[in-house]
Protein backbone atom coordinates (compact mmCIF):
# COMPACT_ATOMS: atom_id res chain seq x y z
CA UNK A 1 0.00 0.00 0.00
CA UNK A 2 2.95 2.50 1.09
CA UNK A 3 4.69 1.65 -2.53
CA UNK A 4 1.37 2.42 -4.19
CA UNK A 5 1.16 5.83 -2.81
CA UNK A 6 4.60 6.96 -3.03
CA UNK A 7 4.07 5.97 -7.50
CA UNK A 8 1.09 8.12 -7.32
CA UNK A 9 2.35 11.17 -5.50
CA UNK A 10 5.76 10.41 -7.95
CA UNK A 11 3.30 10.41 -10.99
CA UNK A 12 1.51 13.95 -10.31
CA UNK A 13 1.04 15.55 -14.11
CA UNK A 14 -1.36 18.04 -13.00
CA UNK A 15 -2.40 20.22 -9.89
CA UNK A 16 -6.11 21.14 -8.82
CA UNK A 17 -5.67 24.45 -7.36
CA UNK A 18 -8.80 26.44 -5.11
CA UNK A 19 -8.43 29.94 -5.29
CA UNK A 20 -9.39 31.77 -2.20
CA UNK A 21 -7.61 30.69 0.69
CA UNK A 22 -5.08 28.76 -1.41
CA UNK A 23 -3.49 31.17 -4.18
CA UNK A 24 -5.32 34.48 -2.34
CA UNK A 25 -6.16 35.43 0.66
CA UNK A 26 -10.12 34.48 2.08
CA UNK A 27 -12.63 37.09 2.27
CA UNK A 28 -13.81 37.32 5.97
CA UNK A 29 -16.24 34.60 6.32
CA UNK A 30 -20.12 35.66 4.28
CA UNK A 31 -17.99 38.23 1.89
CA UNK A 32 -16.47 37.54 -1.40
CA UNK A 33 -13.42 38.51 -3.66
CA UNK A 34 -15.33 41.06 -5.45
CA UNK A 35 -12.83 43.08 -7.34
CA UNK A 36 -9.43 42.70 -8.65
CA UNK A 37 -8.70 45.00 -5.88
CA UNK A 38 -9.51 43.12 -3.09
CA UNK A 39 -6.77 39.96 -4.95
CA UNK A 40 -4.21 39.81 -2.26
CA UNK A 41 -2.00 36.77 -3.00
CA UNK A 42 -0.65 34.27 -0.24
CA UNK A 43 3.21 34.89 0.31
CA UNK A 44 5.16 32.34 -1.42
CA UNK A 45 1.97 31.09 -4.29
CA UNK A 46 2.77 32.79 -6.83
CA UNK A 47 6.55 31.18 -6.91
CA UNK A 48 5.02 27.71 -6.02
CA UNK A 49 3.17 27.80 -9.28
CA UNK A 50 6.34 28.57 -11.27
CA UNK A 51 8.11 25.52 -9.58
CA UNK A 52 5.30 23.49 -10.80
CA UNK A 53 5.36 25.26 -14.21
CA UNK A 54 8.64 24.31 -14.54
CA UNK A 55 8.50 20.75 -13.27
CA UNK A 56 5.79 20.58 -16.70
CA UNK A 57 2.99 19.99 -14.04
CA UNK A 58 -0.28 21.35 -15.06
CA UNK A 59 -1.77 24.04 -13.05
CA UNK A 60 -5.61 24.22 -13.33
CA UNK A 61 -8.01 26.67 -11.14
CA UNK A 62 -11.22 25.20 -9.88
CA UNK A 63 -13.11 27.88 -7.46
CA UNK A 64 -16.69 28.19 -6.65
CA UNK A 65 -18.02 31.59 -7.32
CA UNK A 66 -21.23 31.60 -5.04
CA UNK A 67 -21.64 35.29 -4.85
CA UNK A 68 -22.13 35.93 -8.90
CA UNK A 69 -25.58 33.90 -8.18
CA UNK A 70 -26.28 36.09 -4.99
CA UNK A 71 -26.03 38.97 -7.25
CA UNK A 72 -22.64 40.59 -5.25
CA UNK A 73 -20.83 40.35 -7.89
CA UNK A 74 -20.84 39.44 -11.78
CA UNK A 75 -18.98 36.41 -13.98
CA UNK A 76 -17.24 39.45 -15.48
CA UNK A 77 -16.26 40.77 -12.09
CA UNK A 78 -14.52 36.76 -11.60
CA UNK A 79 -12.81 37.39 -15.30
CA UNK A 80 -11.10 40.31 -14.11
CA UNK A 81 -9.69 39.07 -11.19
CA UNK A 82 -8.42 36.39 -12.84
CA UNK A 83 -7.10 38.75 -15.60
CA UNK A 84 -5.39 40.77 -12.49
CA UNK A 85 -4.02 37.33 -11.16
CA UNK A 86 -2.35 36.03 -14.32
CA UNK A 87 -0.49 39.55 -14.39
CA UNK A 88 0.58 38.56 -11.00
CA UNK A 89 1.80 34.91 -11.78
CA UNK A 90 3.71 36.36 -14.96
CA UNK A 91 5.41 39.05 -13.30
CA UNK A 92 7.28 35.62 -10.88
CA UNK A 93 7.23 34.10 -14.92
CA UNK A 94 4.11 31.85 -13.56
CA UNK A 95 1.21 30.77 -14.97
CA UNK A 96 -2.53 28.94 -15.23
CA UNK A 97 -2.90 26.28 -17.74
CA UNK A 98 -6.73 26.45 -16.78
CA UNK A 99 -9.46 28.29 -14.76
CA UNK A 100 -13.08 26.90 -14.43
CA UNK A 101 -15.45 28.82 -12.03
CA UNK A 102 -18.72 27.87 -10.85
CA UNK A 103 -21.46 30.73 -10.29
CA UNK A 104 -24.37 29.35 -9.06
CA UNK A 105 -25.77 28.56 -5.96
CA UNK A 106 -26.13 25.68 -3.90
CA UNK A 107 -27.89 22.84 -5.78
CA UNK A 108 -28.55 24.78 -9.19
CA UNK A 109 -25.87 22.81 -10.93
CA UNK A 110 -23.54 19.78 -11.47
CA UNK A 111 -20.23 21.80 -11.14
CA UNK A 112 -20.23 23.52 -7.68
CA UNK A 113 -17.15 21.67 -5.98
CA UNK A 114 -18.32 18.50 -4.98
CA UNK A 115 -20.01 18.58 -7.63
CA UNK A 116 -17.92 17.04 -10.67
CA UNK A 117 -18.40 19.09 -13.21
CA UNK A 118 -15.41 21.71 -13.12
CA UNK A 119 -13.06 18.88 -13.58
CA UNK A 120 -15.28 17.65 -16.57
CA UNK A 121 -15.02 21.30 -17.95
CA UNK A 122 -11.14 20.86 -18.09
CA UNK A 123 -11.15 17.68 -18.76
CA UNK A 124 -13.02 18.43 -22.35
CA UNK A 125 -10.32 21.10 -22.75
CA UNK A 126 -7.43 18.97 -21.77
CA UNK A 127 -8.52 15.02 -22.75
CA UNK A 128 -4.88 14.10 -21.59
CA UNK A 129 -6.15 14.85 -17.89
CA UNK A 130 -6.02 11.46 -15.53
CA UNK A 131 -7.47 11.44 -12.72
CA UNK A 132 -4.95 9.20 -11.27
CA UNK A 133 -1.87 11.58 -11.63
CA UNK A 134 -3.64 14.58 -10.53
CA UNK A 135 -4.02 16.48 -7.19
CA UNK A 136 -6.71 18.63 -5.67
CA UNK A 137 -4.83 21.38 -2.95
CA UNK A 138 -7.87 23.55 -1.52
CA UNK A 139 -8.48 24.49 2.04
CA UNK A 140 -12.32 23.45 2.68
CA UNK A 141 -14.21 20.19 2.97
CA UNK A 142 -16.02 21.01 -0.52
CA UNK A 143 -12.58 20.44 -1.90
CA UNK A 144 -11.39 17.57 -0.71
CA UNK A 145 -14.83 16.07 -1.33
CA UNK A 146 -14.39 17.43 -4.91
CA UNK A 147 -10.68 15.66 -5.45
CA UNK A 148 -12.09 12.23 -3.40
CA UNK A 149 -15.22 12.01 -5.84
CA UNK A 150 -13.38 12.73 -9.43
CA UNK A 151 -10.66 10.32 -8.27
CA UNK A 152 -6.99 12.43 -7.33
CA UNK A 153 -5.22 12.51 -4.82
CA UNK A 154 -6.19 15.17 -1.96
CA UNK A 155 -4.01 18.25 0.24
CA UNK A 156 -5.71 20.09 2.47
CA UNK A 157 -4.11 23.86 3.33
CA UNK A 158 -4.82 24.07 6.89
CA UNK A 159 -5.84 27.51 8.39
CA UNK A 160 -9.31 27.89 7.00
CA UNK A 161 -10.89 29.92 9.65
CA UNK A 162 -14.41 28.68 8.30
CA UNK A 163 -13.16 24.81 9.29
CA UNK A 164 -12.52 26.08 12.88
CA UNK A 165 -14.79 23.95 15.34
CA UNK A 166 -16.98 22.92 12.39
CA UNK A 167 -14.91 19.82 11.14
CA UNK A 168 -11.65 20.63 10.96
CA UNK A 169 -10.88 17.24 12.18
CA UNK A 170 -12.61 15.52 9.46
CA UNK A 171 -11.68 17.12 6.61
CA UNK A 172 -7.81 16.65 8.05
CA UNK A 173 -8.73 12.74 7.81
CA UNK A 174 -10.32 12.87 5.08
CA UNK A 175 -7.49 14.54 3.17
CA UNK A 176 -4.55 12.36 1.57
CA UNK A 177 -2.18 15.11 2.76
CA UNK A 178 -1.83 18.43 4.92
CA UNK A 179 0.08 21.12 5.01
CA UNK A 180 0.06 24.89 6.09
CA UNK A 181 0.53 26.26 2.68
CA UNK A 182 0.66 25.98 -0.94
CA UNK A 183 4.04 26.76 -0.87
CA UNK A 184 4.72 23.18 1.56
CA UNK A 185 2.33 21.54 -0.48
CA UNK A 186 4.30 21.92 -3.77
CA UNK A 187 7.59 21.60 -1.66
CA UNK A 188 6.60 18.05 -1.19
CA UNK A 189 5.03 17.17 -4.27
CA UNK A 190 8.24 18.35 -6.02
CA UNK A 191 10.36 16.18 -3.24
CA UNK A 192 8.10 12.96 -4.74
CA UNK A 193 8.91 13.53 -8.28
CA UNK A 194 12.70 14.25 -8.09
CA UNK A 195 15.05 11.63 -8.56
CA UNK A 196 16.09 9.38 -5.60
CA UNK A 197 19.87 9.31 -6.65
CA UNK A 198 20.49 12.19 -7.55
Amino acid sequence: MKQEKTTAWSAVQTVFLDRDGVINEKAPEGDYVRRPEDLKLLKGATQAIARLNRAEVRVVVVTNQRGVARGLYTADDVRAIQCTLEKLLAADRAHLDGFYFCPHDVGACNCRKPLTGLFEQARADFPEIDAASSVMIGDSLSDIEFGRAVGTRTILIKGNPELHGRGTGHTERLADRCFGSLAEAVDFLLRQSAPKNA
